[in-house]
């Protein structure tokens, strides 16, 4: 027996190596792609604050009513958010008069690896702390994907600190047979996990490619053959295609809390995710908030969102936006895509800055 377990050990070492080593390669791969003049081209920011797996940027901007934290996904760089003048979520706010800042994280290292949600959750109340010490108050909080889930969470466990939330794309319910990604998912990821040493990202990359090829294989094939007569949706596809390509290593802990805790377990939504003494669920959220699910994902589908906000004791808003050609991922469409852009940006700025926060669903 004990024989076993040591072979089983020696294989993960070795296939976590060969997928370190595949990060390596990939982020080599997106280096040829920044040769060609792919690389992001963010706008200028200032780090007020830093700690080992993460640091705050401050974008500057704006006036003194309105801040916005952007909590970045833990999987890959946040440049996503900001690739190109004309392709960005953060100039777009900042054109806006939104005071932005982003919450960064830094990829896991054996000396700053072992990180779950707690720590996590507390990096977002340290830089909503630093945020609120301006003049500004209370800031809203925005996430996409799993920077917003981790956002919902923290959202839920101090509601009281945040004056607003806004979800992109961001799955907050893990219910079996609810979603294929999910199920195919929690079948592909290995349930042993270790906590103490860094996951390698082309892994969990490799997972989700497999559970849902359509999606991460023949969907995103399809968008750069459309593409071609395009220019502009070409270009952003490629940019996109660059960032997919820059691995970063996650903390063992934070994906196999992740994995089992929501995928596996579904937690959250059953209000039984325990964060410190408290249980935190749907009912927890008390905060307004604002969701914008692309009905042509299958990440985030409608199904990973709804029995969640139903269940809220708040106002929920619910965008639903088709997606659109030229953005790679599908997922992806809400930060880079130009429909999205022109019309459903200016709905979520529009909830911003208004007071009442109104209405419960919507579409674009």
């Amino acid at each position: 027996m004990k024989g076993n377990l040591a072979m089983d050990m020696t294989l993960n070492s070795v296939r976590r190596a060969q997928f370190d080593m595949n990060d390596i390669l990939r982020r080599a791969q997106g280096d040829v792609f920044g040769a060609f003049g792919l690389d992001p081209s963010e706008c200028a920011y200032r780090v007020i604050m830093s700690r080992p797996h993460w640091r705050l940027r401050d974008y500057g901007g704006g006036n003194q009513s309105r801040s916005l934290l952007i909590v970045a996904a833990p999987i890959k760089r946040p440049y996503i958010w900001d690739l190109t003048p004309s392709t960005s979520a953060v100039r777009y706010c900042l054109r806006q008069n939104i005071h932005v800042q982003l919450l960064e994280w830094m990829p896991a290292s054996s000396k700053a690896g072992n990180n779950g949600l707690e720590e996590y959750l507390l990096a977002i109340s340290e830089a909503l702390a630093t945020s609120k010490a301006a003049p500004r108050g209370k800031p809203y909080l925005i996430g996409h994907s799993l920077g917003g889930t981790l956002a919902a969470i923290y959202a839920a466990f101090l509601p009281e600190t945040i004056k607003g939330l806004v979800l992109l794309d961001a799955p907050l319910c893990f219910e079996p047979s609810e979603s294929q990604f999910r199920d195919a998912l929690v079948t592909l990821v290995p349930q042993q996990i270790s906590e103490s040493d860094p996951f390698p990202g082309s892994l969990l990359s490799h997972a989700s490619a497999l559970a849902s090829p359509q999606t991460f294989i023949w969907s995103r094939l399809m968008d750069a053959a459309m593409s071609i007569t395009d220019p502009i949706a070409l270009e952003i596809h490629a940019r996109v295609e660059r960032w997919a390509l820059d691995e970063v290593p996650l903390p063992g802990k934070l994906v196999h809390q992740i994995v089992d805790w929501l995928y596996r377990e579904n937690r959250f939504c059953r209000g039984m995710l325990q964060i410190g003494n408290k249980f935190i669920g749907p009912q927890s959220m008390t905060a307004p908030t604002l969701t914008v699910v692309n009905t042509a994902d299958d990440v985030a589908p409608l199904a990973s969102l709804k029995p969640f906000t139903d269940a809220m004791a708040t106002k929920v808003r619910i965008i639903e936006y088709p997606g659109e050609l030229g953005v790679c991922l599908q997922h992806l469409g809400i930060l880079v895509g130009r429909h999205a852009r022109a019309c459903v940006w200016p709905e979520i700025l529009s909830w911003l800055k208004s007071p009442g926060h109104r209405g419960r669903d919507g579409t674009v």
